[in-house]
């Protein structure tokens, strides 16, 4: 007869030492918060515990516990209760991002049906459209011998690829330096984190200027939002063919919304929209300049996947949807680049049932953060773990376990039923954005202010701190 192990429970468990009647919640430092809980796993193994307030939290770093949570949802774990009642005081609309239940299941084939790669491709000119721009934006910096603020020119393409594919507006914020939607998005995330953390809500009691500049930037971007819905309506309503051959995301939800028994109303599509907005805009974007940086700091990597871009490429302006797919180093890129600096390092949880995770009891309402990159850049689990090596995603042979070990721990874009929607027009936008740049241009210098490597900012999603490039336009 098998022996079971009798499992620990959450008070039993080592963790940092902490302050009477607060715990640990002073020593939190939110913009590394990621680095400070990686750390302490290292210090005090894969499962530990903090506590917060009156809150107890179970830490966990180890990767086959993290993957086994994750595919745990919606069922056994889901969103956080202080998320859901956070974002909801923000005025942020509810969407699949942070539904749970029967209530994300009908949202999920809603927005999975509006994912599929035949609409995206579908979509694709609209890519191309804002490929273009970025490149004439770089191009007039590059005449001027202007430096690149890296991340915010990237959070300009990726903002204007969601309202191009997902919307079918026109929102161009790559040709315009006024007042853009982006401005109103960078600051939704940073404050959503740190409410959630914060132990006094002052922004109730004292509001801020900066929580004043919040609320009004919350309702521009539903205004934005509302906006986007009432013109993709207008279409379909003056084309219904629109309703079997839509021409962008939006309107393939609004068509598998309205279809009998969906359960769907245009609340939940006004959520989407808006979930698209700012995960789509924030994610891939500090994902591009991740990858920028580490290209630039190993001289090897960047030369091959600029040959490989442009043995391709040619004279072509523009890639075509065939001839990204054909990038397969530059794809191998960006997969070492979510490896080693992913932007969501960190994933909260709450469990909806008494469970287990690893060899812990797990009561319910427990609150679990899933480390996302502990074993990822751990020499026990791959080799040279530390080390940028897009190679390791291109092994064949009996090299081809070796890929498959950093396929199976590396999970930038989750695990499980709830596993990002999103990730193949992520991978396509990435993907465009680097031919686009090692096509047209030579980087001359990637550096930040103090010359020090890029630090990590979490702010939701963790972001690279000051990078600025340098280019020389080819041709």
């Amino acid at each position: 007869m098998m022996e079971t192990t009798a499992p620990r429970h959450i008070d039993d468990l080592p963790g940092p030492s902490g302050a009477p009647l607060i715990g640990n919640l002073l020593q939190i430092e939110t913009s590394r918060m990621h680095q400070q809980l990686e750390q302490w796993c290292r210090e005090f193994g894969p499962f530990f515990k903090l506590q917060m307030g009156r809150r107890r939290l179970l830490i966990v770093g180890d990767h086959e516990a993290v993957a086994s949570t994750l595919r745990d949802r919606p069922d056994g774990f889901k969103r956080t209760t202080r998320f859901e009642a956070v974002a909801s005081e923000m005025g942020l609309k509810p969407g699949v991002f942070g539904a749970n239940g029967e209530d994300w299941r009908r949202q999920r084939r809603m927005v999975m049906a509006s994912f599929d790669p035949a609409h995206v491709r579908h979509y694709f000119p609209s890519l191309q459209k804002v490929a273009e721009r970025l490149v004439g934006r770089w191009q007039a910096a590059a005449r001027r011998g202007d430096a690149i603020d890296l991340q915010p020119d990237l959070m300009r393409y990726t903002v204007d690829t969601i309202a191009g594919l997902a919307f079918g507006a026109e929102v161009n914020t790559l040709e315009s330096d006024g007042d853009v939607i982006q401005q109103h998005l960078d600051k939704i995330f940073p404050a959503l984190v740190r409410r959630m953390l914060a132990p006094l809500p002052t922004w109730r009691l004292w509001p801020s200027r900066a929580d004043r500049e919040l609320k009004h930037g919350v309702e521009a971007v539903n205004e934005a939002v509302a906006q986007f819905i009432a013109d993709a309506r207008g279409r379909m309503a003056a084309d219904p063919a629109l309703r079997t051959h839509p021409t962008n995301l939006l309107e393939a939800m609004i068509a598998a919304a309205d279809q009998p028994g969906s359960g769907i109303t245009d609340l939940q599509v006004a959520g989407n929209v808006f979930t698209m907005l700012l995960a789509g805009e924030d994610t891939t974007a500090n994902t591009i300049a991740w990858m920028i940086d580490l290209l630039w700091r190993h001289p090897a990597a960047l030369q091959r996947a600029t040959d490989e871009v442009r043995g391709l490429l040619g004279d072509t302006r523009c890639p075509s949807f065939d001839q990204l797919a054909q990038l397969d180093y530059v794809e191998a890129c960006a997969h070492e680049t979510m490896r080693l600096k992913p932007v969501a390092p960190i994933l909260a949880l709450q469990a909806e049932r008494e469970t287990r995770v690893g060899d812990v009891q797990v009561p319910t309402g427990t609150v679990v953060i899933n480390l996302m990159r502990v074993d990822s850049v751990s020499d026990a689990h791959l080799s040279s773990a530390s080390a940028f090596e897009p190679e390791r995603w291109l092994a064949e042979g009996p090299a081809a376990a070796v890929a498959g070990n950093a396929k199976r721990i590396s999970m930038p874009f989750g695990a499980g039923p709830r596993m990002c929607p999103g990730r193949y027009l992520a991978l396509l936008e990435m993907k465009m954005a680097m031919a686009q740049l090692l096509n047209c241009f030579d980087i001359t210098s990637v550096e930040t202010p103090d010359g020090q490597p890029a630090r990590e900012h979490l702010a939701f999603t963790m972001t690279p701190v000051g990078l600025r490039m340098r280019l020389r336009a080819r041709g």
